[in-house]
């Protein structure tokens, strides 16, 4: 039997598995069903006791014998109690969030959502198709594991997914008798000031952004025992509590249970993404616009074999390019005639043996060479002038607060001529890779995963399971088409575009970049919808 056969044969016989408990959930369901909405929360509350004083039991038994374990083996050793603890308690947890979930929301959750929901808890990763309810399927497992009292995360990867979800489920919680907070950090939806929430259906806010979200202290949104906020903000208040002076100042728990929405982006694609805390140091910012006015003039040049090989006058034209860039690695290198232009320019000599000077040639090289506006970053005005918001190369949101480190953002500001701010320097920094390993046990969906399968289990030891849909998929998936030049790209778009517009259809079009965005916009003018759609009526009424 191939590899390939034997990897979906697993995934049938974990699936068939999870179906034998869900008739054992169904069956639970005349049970549920009569009771009022206190006794269901005083049921929960039952099991909540249950689970912690078992857990409690074996944990103090236990406990001696870690002496001598690293954090990993004690988090190991941990799960190895509370795993079969919350397993006998499934088919009730799970049953009760589906009743609430028809009470409060008036959905229930199909046995394929209480399959992926299964696969959650047991630490995988669910696969789960566009449309199947990924939001829906996370409220069974993340109030499964909040009954420990530990605490349990949900991770979006923006602050709109984790407040929206967080308000949509809050009543299924709330029913249950189960505190939700919300983390917020600053972003278009929040505001520069971000915030932290806790979610309380008697509160009505003005702003209508945070309808049934009470303000409270960070430290009461983590202590609740489920918190919904993003990978961004989760990773850096566990910097900020790794500089905290004392444990009063702490607002994080342990680490102990997380669903990741978008697994894929955020522990794949995002994954040795750092995280960095700063702090300004004092220096003298003229330096970087002096080196502006010098570097805005010099020479660029693409590092590409290609060029050398197909160019005949290559060595000519390589010895008056002052700096070569390799775009793909984000670096700009000085070459020897650069060093020679800047030496005659500043009028000084023996220039690389001057790091300080080296220091701002370098993140100056960077900011003209490699970082591009509209793409890498936006100049917005704060209203009090314009400053450098940075772009989320993964999703394309602006990322307000955040200012790239090593003298970047200091060149990036004398390039467009904004208020230059003191430089900054790392205090404390971790990987999204490293950080979502510290937690006991980790989860998550998306609806492409089986791809990055060999990835999450080599880094995450997670394995993807491929939940069924609910209903036969009758959307066609048509092959990719790929363009050799990107005018001929950008050509086959807008006519797709105009295509399908005819028919008056929406179409939602995503592209990578601002810049990008902004060039297919160009190509569908108000007017050159009209016509072509004009055109295309008339054909088909010829």
């Amino acid at each position: 039997m191939g590899f390939f056969s034997r990897l979906f044969d697993n995934n049938e016989k974990e699936v068939a598995r999870y179906r034998k408990v869900v008739q054992q959930i169904n069956a639970l369901e005349p049970k549920f069903e009569p009771m009022s909405n206190e006794e269901l929360r005083a049921y929960t509350d039952g099991l909540r006791e249950k689970v912690q004083t078992e857990y409690a039991k074996q944990r103090t038994a236990a406990e001696p014998l870690w002496t001598g374990f690293t954090d990993q083996q004690r988090r190991e050793a941990d799960r190895r109690i509370y795993d079969p603890i919350l397993d006998l308690v499934l088919p009730e947890a799970f049953a009760l969030v589906r009743e609430a979930s028809k009470r409060t929301l008036g959905m229930r959750h199909y046995d394929v959502q209480i399959i992926g929901g299964m696969a959650l808890h047991d630490g995988h990763i669910s696969e789960m198709r566009t449309g199947e309810g990924k939001t829906l399927v996370a409220t069974a497992p993340i109030l499964l594991n909040a009954l420990l009292g530990k605490g349990a995360h949900l991770v979006t990867s923006n602050d709109y997914l984790s407040k929206r979800d967080a308000v949509w489920n809050g009543p299924i919680y709330h029913l249950l008798g189960m505190s939700l907070g919300i983390i917020q950090g600053q972003s278009p939806e929040t505001g520069d000031e971000g915030g932290s929430f806790i979610y309380d259906p008697e509160y009505d806010d003005p702003d209508p952004r945070y309808t049934n979200a009470r303000a409270c202290a960070r430290k009461e949104a983590y202590d609740c025992d489920i918190t919904y906020g993003t990978n961004n903000e989760y990773g850096f208040d566990y910097l900020r509590d790794n500089m905290a002076f004392s444990s009063d100042d702490l607002v994080q728990r342990d680490l102990q249970y997380a669903i990741v929405d978008e697994v894929d982006s955020i522990l794949v694609d995002e994954a040795r993404t750092p995280l960095i805390i700063s702090g300004m140091v004092e220096m003298d910012t003229d330096d970087y616009a002096k080196m502006d006015r010098v570097v805005s003039k010099m020479r660029k040049g693409v590092d590409d074999p290609k060029n050398d090989k197909d160019n005949p006058n290559a060595d000519k034209l390589n010895a008056e390019i002052h700096y070569v860039v390799d775009e793909k690695a984000k670096t700009a290198t000085i070459t020897d005639a650069g060093v020679g232009y800047m030496e005659k320019a500043l009028g000084v000599d023996n220039i690389t043996e001057d790091f300080k000077m080296m220091h701002y040639i370098s993140a100056s090289l960077k900011a003209n060479g490699v970082f591009r506006k509209d793409i890498d970053y936006v100049v917005k005005d704060n209203g009090e002038g314009p400053e450098i918001i940075i772009v989320d190369e993964n999703t394309g949101r602006l990322m307000f607060g955040r200012r790239y480190s090593d003298g970047l953002h200091q060149a990036i500001e004398a390039k467009e001529h904004v208020e230059i701010k003191n430089e900054s320097q790392t205090l404390a920094t971790i990987t999204f890779q490293n950080y979502f390993r510290l937690y006991s046990k980790l989860s998550g969906m998306t609806g492409t995963a089986k791809t990055e399968e060999e990835e999450f289990r080599k880094i995450y030891a997670l394995d993807v399971i491929v939940v069924p849909t609910n209903k036969p998929i009758v959307r066609k998936d048509r092959p990719d088409v790929i363009y050799k030049r990107e005018e001929h790209k950008l050509r086959g778009i807008t006519a797709e575009i105009l295509r399908i517009s005819c028919k008056l259809q929406p179409v939602l079009v995503g592209t990578r970049s601002i810049e990008m965005s902004e060039r297919v916009s160009r190509r569908l003018s108000p007017q050159l919808l009209k016509l072509v759609c004009l055109i295309e009526i008339t054909r088909e009424k010829i």
